[in-house]
């Protein structure tokens, strides 16, 4: 048994035999192209005993993302846009935007932005878009939009529909988690002429064989797809399928910010092209350059404070993914540079392209419980490392 085995496996057992973890999981581990850890515990379905597979299909949620804008910077590496291009060049629907502003006793008023949405924004989510919620005026009317969203709209109606919100503040002043990925989306399909989920697979999926990797589930492939499972406060384990709309055949939907199935062995092939500079078997995605600058920490230090989720201590935020930028702040035994990012039902990926080091852990469990497992699945990695 080798140091990564004799490690990361009771970690990946106790995760799915204590009280804190999901009914399964599975973890790949590659170094400059070669498996040093593949291993999966636990049950996609735990009704019908169906254990964790190599070919088990998860909603990988917002690792979507990371995906999302290797694909946008395929297009910027052509010259179709620049980063500091304001979006509304692309999508005129981002003109003359507003931003909702409270005075000190809380008096919301709407006035027009001190400025544009640059494409950079919506790769930093500095745009001032943001995800339904509800504590903002901002977030109660996305939540509202993106209701509806799943069952009638595809990418550009989205992108349409949340540029009539007033923003939550001025383009480029804040850091926030939101839409800013979908439109994208809709950016790449103004920009390519094709739909967002053709774009990736004709310049993506299809290149790196990342064959299960889609929006919608086949019905030849419905029995591979993890069961989505709610975790209660004493462990507890319930079906969730509330979710699932989005994946069936003939929806429209293709979420750039959470929308894509994948399995791990797909992911992994995708994680580690990024590790090795953007090529992967003769096939190169994106320069070397380009994911330099994808990887490095574009917040000053003002966004950085909005930044601030306890698992990301010690991280800046590049484009589309969070970056390590101070180790010791965050009790990281990585490297500076590593990065990637997470989707809510806990799947995770994390690369390190000067280890040529790509890890990519899944699970379908909501709450995740992220900030308790991933950040001890990085110590333990790094740690195992020769």
């Amino acid at each position: 048994m080798n140091r990564m085995d004799s490690r990361l496996t009771p970690l990946l057992k106790s995760l799915v035999e204590m009280n804190h973890g999901p009914a399964g999981c599975a973890c790949t581990v590659i170094q400059n192209g070669e498996v040093l850890y593949q291993e999966g515990f636990g049950y996609a379905d735990l009704d019908k005993g169906t254990p964790i597979a190599q070919d088990t299909i998860y909603r990988i949620y917002s690792m979507t993302k990371v995906v999302t804008c290797v694909a946008a910077l395929m297009l910027y590496e052509k010259g179709h846009f620049l980063l500091n291009d304001p979006v509304e060049e692309y999508l005129p629907e981002f003109k003359n935007l507003s931003v909702y502003r409270y005075n000190e006793f809380g008096v919301r008023t709407a006035s027009p932005a001190a400025g544009s949405i640059r494409i950079k924004d919506l790769f930093m989510m500095t745009s001032g878009l943001t995800y339904g919620g509800d504590i903002l005026e901002t977030e109660r009317q996305t939540r509202t939009i993106m209701e509806n969203a799943v069952h009638t709209m595809d990418m550009r109606a989205l992108s349409q529909a949340l540029a009539t919100v007033p923003l939550a503040f001025d383009p480029g002043t804040h850091w926030k988690y939101g839409t800013s990925h979908d439109v994208l989306a809709a950016l790449i399909e103004v920009i390519s002429g094709e739909s967002f989920g053709e774009f990736l697979r004709t310049n993506i999926f299809e290149p790196l064989a990342m064959n299960d990797t889609a929006f919608r589930i086949s019905d030849d492939k419905r029995d591979r797809l993890c069961v989505m499972y709610d975790r209660k406060e004493d462990g507890t384990l319930t079906p969730n399928v509330d979710r699932d709309a989005p994946y069936q055949p003939g929806c429209k939907y293709e979420s750039g910010g959470g929308g894509l199935l994948s399995t791990i062995g797909d992911y992994s092939r995708f994680a580690q092209m990024l590790a090795r500079g953007g090529e992967l078997d003769g096939v190169r995605i994106l320069s070397r350059k380009t994911i330099e600058l994808m990887a490095q920490n574009h917040l000053g230090p003002e966004q950085l404070k909005d930044f601030n989720w306890p698992q990301m201590k010690g991280y800046g935020y590049g484009l589309g993914v969070r970056v390590m930028i101070d180790p010791a702040e965050g009790g990281i035994n990585g490297t500076i540079g590593e990065f990637g990012w997470a989707g809510l039902a806990g799947s995770w990926v994390l690369i390190d392209p000067k280890e040529q080091l790509s890890v990519v852990y899944m699970q379908q469990m909501l709450p995740s419980n992220e900030p308790y497992i991933h950040p001890r699945l990085r110590a333990v990695i790094y740690g195992a490392l020769e």
